[in-house]
């Protein structure tokens, strides 16, 4: 069946180390943010950064960063970027071994400190199905007696080897929104990289693909029309932190989202599941 324990990095992060006959996989309680999974027999499918050293209070440079309860930067002076989430410890859940998977759930507590950006009555949870696939499935629900307004990332980072060779496709038909500018239309063919991208897609199709010199790796979403393409390039990789200057050949972002026109919000009562699944096709 395998195994699932808890474990504390020598920098004193807790994280749950998860070892069976399909993946062996590695997720922190600070953020409820999964930095390592590998497929039985295959290539690992998350990226992070030698430069990160798994500090408190600092989110991991790679894996899957959970951007809630909203996504880049807060129209309020002050609030942290991406959200409090991917630096809040979770509590874990629950955790069920099935025949086929490994099923772990995190739920997060909303602090008094907290409070002074999300005032509003909902509750948030995370949960991980880890087989050969990767699905994250991040949940909100609305508890109070108002409609609430949120949006969110699933912000997977992805080994790529070079940048220079790497394609995506996918992105047909759709529109993206980049540096402040457009829509614009999305070209026909794939997707290639020679310069800093940033790149947020709407009207997207749920499956796009990652063509790097292993393999192809699939990200499919559910309930998300909108995602996220990036690579920061020369510039801005010597500007960010705990990010090596030449990290950006070697990774890309490609995030299940729900920005833009694409924001959730929930009625009274309510709750949505956003869902990424993550795979070597």
């Amino acid at each position: 069946m395998g195994s699932v324990t808890t474990k504390k990095h020598a920098n004193g992060l807790e994280y749950v180390e998860i070892n069976t006959a399909q993946c062996k996989a590695r997720i922190f309680l600070q953020g409820a943010q999964i930095d390592y999974f590998e497929p039985l027999g295959k290539e690992p499918l998350l990226w992070v950064s030698s430069a990160d050293d798994y500090q408190v209070g600092s989110g991991i440079r790679g894996g899957v960063p959970v951007c809630w309860p909203w996504f880049g930067m807060s129209p309020n002076p002050g609030f942290p970027q991406h959200g409090f989430a991917r630096t809040s410890i979770w509590t874990l859940d629950s955790v069920k071994m099935l025949d086929d998977a490994v099923e772990v759930k995190f739920t997060l507590p909303i602090s008094e400190s907290d409070r002074q950006y999300w005032p509003h009555d909902t509750s948030v949870e995370l949960l991980f199905r880890l087989s050969e696939t990767l699905s994250v499935s991040l949940t909100n629900i609305n508890h109070g007696d108002y409609e609430v307004s949120l949006t969110q990332a699933l912000h997977s980072y992805f080994p790529i080897e070079d940048i220079h060779q790497l394609t995506a496709t996918g992105f047909e038909g759709s529109k993206y929104i980049e540096f402040g500018n457009g829509p614009f239309e999305q070209p026909q063919g794939d997707v290639d990289f020679k310069r800093e991208t940033d790149r947020v897609y709407t009207n997207l199709s749920p499956v796009q693909q990652l063509h790097t010199n292993k393999g192809i790796i699939e990200v499919g979403r559910e309930n998300s029309h909108s995602a996220v393409l990036w690579n920061p390039w020369i510039d801005k990789s010597q500007r960010l932190s705990r990010f090596n200057d030449d990290d950006y050949l070697s990774m890309v972002c490609l995030e299940a989202a729900n920005v833009l026109e694409d924001q959730v919000t929930l009625a009274p009562k309510e709750s949505h599941t956003l869902t990424t699944h993550i795979r070597w096709k």
